[in-house]
């Protein structure tokens, strides 16, 4: 009787998948996880452009006019931060709680994997940030200077690179109700008084020298040059933001634990 199939059709062939499609997978789940989060969609979305119409319509805080130039690179901050850091060191720490990150690494899937598609994930929701931010902004009559849109999409990589490693290093070390605590004193700190809300120029000149070494001052400083002057940041925001994530990425490598 004649074979149907050719030999080796059929036989077994285990083995991981391939790193893009592994990483495109784990990156889309955790976009989906994120964007279905009621509480991250207010954190994420809701909060920014409600604090973008109303600092744009209210005088609540002393800004030159149109006064949504200035608003728009602090509510930028402000979405990276509450993405990158806030968010994911939340959804981190309960996954170590619930034991998925666990589970996950005894898959294929390797550590540094796991790590780039949570980044990722970041990414992915930081980009929908921009888009719905910058519409919302544009109808309150924001028209940012072309030449310093190049620079600011620098400044919000740098951003996601610094808070990302902060976030994973917060919620990769605490137990997940201290971490849910933690990570939103700190939001309301740095939104306050991290020079976000209220720039360094306007804040007390003590407080304005810690903000200006903080990640949060320092994004939305080196976002204010190339959105409202149309010029290069400055090296000082772009030091403090590398620093920062090179020290809090290379802690987070040792000290995060998977339960």
């Amino acid at each position: 009787m004649s074979e149907l199939f050719a030999r080796g059709t059929f036989t077994p062939a285990p083995g991981r998948g391939r790193l893009g499609r592994m990483l495109l997978a784990q990156a889309g789940t955790e976009t989906r996880l994120a964007l279905r989060n009621g509480e991250q969609v207010l954190l994420t979305l809701l909060i920014p452009v409600v604090l973008l119409v109303g600092l744009s319509v209210l005088r609540v805080v002393p800004l030159p006019e149109p006064r949504v130039d200035s608003v728009v690179p602090s509510v930028l901050a402000l979405a990276v931060m509450s993405t990158a850091f806030t968010s994911q060191a939340i959804a981190l720490g309960f996954d170590r709680r619930y034991g998925v990150i666990r589970r996950l690494a005894a898959t294929a899937l390797p550590r540094w994997l796991l790590v780039a598609g949570r980044l990722a994930a970041v990414l992915a929701v930081v980009v929908v940030q921009l888009v719905i931010l910058g519409v919302v902004a544009a109808l309150l009559g924001w028209r940012p200077d072309a030449a310093g849109l190049g620079w600011a999409l620098l400044m919000v990589l740098l951003g996601c690179a610094a808070f990302g490693a902060l976030g994973i290093l917060l919620g990769g070390t605490l137990r997940a109700e201290i971490v849910l605590a933690v990570a939103n004193l700190v939001w309301f700190v740095l939104l306050l008084g991290g020079g976000i809300v209220i720039p360094l120029d306007q804040l007390p000149a003590g407080i304005a020298g810690v903000a200006a070494a903080l990640p949060s001052g320092a994004l939305a400083e080196g976002l204010r040059a190339p959105l409202v002057a149309g010029t290069a940041p400055g090296i000082g925001p772009v030091v403090v933001l590398v620093a920062w994530a090179v020290v809090a990425g290379g802690v987070a490598v040792k000290a995060v634990r998977l339960r």
